[in-house]
């Protein structure tokens, strides 16, 4: 490279700010660049989504105590002596514990249901099918969510056809099941 005293090089390098370097004499040239960013080895991020039969599993290892203060199937007990009540089953039935814990199941059951339908009614399915993305597309899946009935007997085959023709009804009219927002006052 030929350069004379009073040239002014540059030097760039990707992931560096790059650094000017006046010449002076004929001397050995050094540019101190300085790093703007680490480059990082490549990441794969997966979901870590449990089943929901699994994790329905794992909440009633959780909340086994629920399971057992809310049990009032098991009213009468035949043992060794003969045929009785259960005075826990009893207690199970008719105290607020026992009330608030089948409160509780139905919760839990109730959302055993909503992860079913999420599991295989999913984002990445119905955007693939339909090519909606982000609120367009939420707004499609929140008009147009199948049971949870449906979910269990539909076979892919019927999902996609269900998923179809409710984007054609939505692509006539995107609002006709959506929810009005509540007023404020309104209890």
């Amino acid at each position: 490279m030929n350069c004379r005293k009073g040239d002014t090089l540059l030097a760039a390098l990707e992931g560096y700010a790059a650094d000017t370097v006046t010449i002076k004499s004929d001397k050995a040239v050094v540019f101190y660049l300085r790093r703007t960013s680490i480059r990082l080895k490549e990441v794969t991020v997966t979901d870590t989504i449990r089943r929901p039969d699994r994790q329905l599993q794992a909440t009633k290892r959780e909340y086994r105590d629920i399971y057992r203060k809310g049990n009032d199937k098991d009213i009468f007990s035949i043992g060794r002596g003969g045929a009785g009540l259960s005075i826990d089953a009893i207690y199970s039935l008719l105290s607020r514990e026992g009330k608030n814990a089948r409160y509780l199941q139905q919760i839990i059951e109730r959302d055993y249901r909503e992860s079913i339908i999420d599991y295989r009614y999913s984002k990445a399915l119905v955007s693939k099918i339909t090519g909606l993305e982000n609120t367009d597309l939420e707004d499609f899946m929140q008009q147009y969510r199948p049971s949870y009935y449906f979910i269990l007997q539909a076979n892919d085959y019927l999902l996609i056809k269900f998923i179809k023709d409710s984007y054609q009804k939505y692509l006539k009219n995107p609002g006709a099941f959506r929810l009005q927002p509540l007023k404020p006052g309104n209890k």
